[in-house]
């Protein structure tokens, strides 16, 4: 039986995902505030995850050429 483990063992790297993630928040138009954000829709999440993917992917490409 596996277990999911989703914690990042470096501090600096949590505050640099959360900073990310508001960043791409306010890109979308979505109010995230700090700690739990429980009330945000569905849509509004995957919106700020997808942006978060979008920007990680544009970032790789750039680095490949």
């Amino acid at each position: 039986m596996s277990s999911n483990n989703n914690q990042l063992n470096v501090p600096q790297a949590r505050e640099a995902m959360d900073r990310f993630k508001m960043e791409c928040a306010n890109e979308v138009g979505v109010n995230l505030k700090d700690g739990y954000n429980g009330e945000l829709t569905s849509r509004q999440a995957g919106s700020v995850g997808g942006q978060m993917v979008k920007k990680m992917i544009e970032s790789y490409e750039q680095s490949m050429k």
